[in-house]
């Protein structure tokens, strides 16, 4: 178990303030990644640092992106942080099942914008939804103050070193990164066939295909057998 396999993402981030105190709360557990995808305000800029205080290098070393998509290439898991509960067929956990987790794997935890959270497509990506318990009278929680609990949670997790997984070497986990080119494959033939009909629906079909793909935990050789069936299927049939 590493701190170097655990990625924090910021989903649309609004403010400045924000994304330093998280670089600081990420720091200050013995973290260093940090990831970003479309941050509204410049990135970086001098307010972002400010508030990082002596966490600049948190920002310096920061990685920004334009999707979420890629974003997850060199994660095995994806747990999404939410308030709401989501009507999905998706594990929800709580900080204490984190400890169930498998910490020597690559895991991001993905944090949404300030103004609007996380939408039911962008949870559609991982693999776990995780919900701070908080006062059902009031939910809402600061951007870094939902962070720094994560954060501190699996550092001390990670410090205890009190979880054992034991599986073959010989069986490699599928990345995301392998999933979603299986997933493009995937989409790209049933667009050919016309599956997506009506049309108005294809996006909310392509959220539920991406939902049972992240969650199966398929190993690369799997992702290879369903890609090869996809890509023949894709085949025209020769009279």
């Amino acid at each position: 178990m590493s701190f170097n396999n655990i990625s924090f993402i910021l989903h649309k981030p609004q403010l400045s303030e924000n994304i330093g105190a998280c670089a600081r709360a990420i720091k200050n557990f013995s973290f260093s990644k940090l990831l970003l995808i479309n941050p509204k305000p410049i990135f970086p800029n001098d307010k972002i640092l400010a508030t990082s205080v002596g966490a600049k290098d948190i920002i310096k070393k920061a990685n920004v992106f334009n999707n979420i998509e890629d974003s997850l290439n060199k994660l095995d898991i994806l747990i999404a942080t939410s308030a709401r509960f989501r009507n999905k067929n998706i594990s929800h956990i709580t900080l204490a099942d984190l400890n169930k987790i498998d910490f020597s794997k690559k895991i991001g935890f993905l944090f949404g914008s300030e103004a609007s959270g996380l939408s039911n497509n962008e949870v559609s990506y991982a693999d776990y939804t995780l919900q701070i318990p908080t006062s059902t009278n009031f939910r809402s929680l600061n951007l870094s103050h939902s962070l720094i609990i994560i954060a501190q949670t699996v550092s001390e997790l990670i410090t205890k070193k009190n979880i054992i997984f034991k599986r073959s070497k010989k069986i490699k986990n599928a990345s995301k990164k392998d999933i979603n080119n299986m997933l493009s494959l995937c989409i790209k033939n049933l667009e050919e066939i016309h599956f997506f009909h009506p049309s108005e629906k294809k996006p909310i079909m392509i959220e539920n295909l991406r939902s049972i793909f992240f969650r199966l935990n398929l190993s690369k050789k799997e992702t290879r057998i369903l890609s090869s069936v996809f890509a023949c299927l894709g085949k025209k049939k020769v009279d």
